[in-house]
């Protein structure tokens, strides 16, 4: 029983397509309206940057399904904005999203992923949080802040035995990048990232083929933090 943010578009719904393939029951989350493929889907509107809506969607999840033994935090906003033209509410919004979201997923979720056997959770980074990308003060400082998060829960949660990892896509073909963004990327390195080749990744890190891998850092940039190109 697996909960995803960002669930509606781009790498959330590949996500959550790949897992219910693995057989996970998922409640799809988002302020954005979620497609339910079918009954092992339950779509949860839901603000991560909220206290209350977390509350409400972790207990949602556990009414439908009887348990949550995964989280996945993928919920994400980008903008680029140079330190002198960004802005307090800017910069404060990426955090708000990036960080403060995973932080009360994970709070929300914290007693039934005790309960579980083989609990896990995966946040979804960004090799923003591996090498500093010029104009993007606000998205990759949330996502080193996030980075730092993760490695502190992996470390804490252990005694729990819950696992805590995160992904890091590169350049991955999603409405996050415009499509200036997207040309440029696809002419240096051949091509984007896929979707589903971060949900490969997650769905390795919640499953039982991944189950002595805590605070773990699995990088899927096709190159991108080797600066190939």
């Amino acid at each position: 029983m697996a909960l995803v943010t960002g669930a509606a578009r781009g790498q959330g719904a590949a996500i959550v397509a790949r897992l219910r393939a693995d057989g996970f029951l998922v409640a799809a989350c988002d302020v954005l309206p979620v497609h339910a493929s079918d009954d092992g889907v339950f779509a949860v509107g839901l603000d991560v940057t909220s206290e209350a809506q977390w509350r409400v969607a972790v207990d949602a999840t556990v009414e439908r399904f009887g348990a949550l033994t995964t989280l996945i935090n993928n919920a994400g906003v980008l903008h680029r904005a140079g330190l002198g033209e960004e802005t307090a509410q800017g910069f404060e919004s990426s955090w708000r999203v990036n960080c403060l979201g995973p932080f009360l997923g994970i709070q929300a979720a914290l007693d039934q992923l005790r309960a579980a056997d083989g609990a896990a959770i995966v946040n979804t980074c960004s090799t923003g949080a591996m090498r500093p990308f010029p104009n993007h003060a606000a998205y990759g400082s949330s996502k080193w802040a996030l980075r730092g998060l993760t490695q502190i829960a992996a470390a804490e949660l252990a005694r729990d035995d819950i696992r805590v990892n995160a992904v890091f896509p590169g350049p991955i073909e999603t409405p996050m990048l415009d499509d200036a963004t997207q040309s440029r990327l696809t002419a240096s390195f051949g091509r984007l990232g896929r979707p589903v080749e971060v949900a490969d990744a997650v769905a390795f890190l919640v499953s039982e083929h991944a189950s002595f891998i805590t605070g773990c850092e699995l990088v899927v940039d096709g190159g991108q933090c080797l600066r190939i190109g």
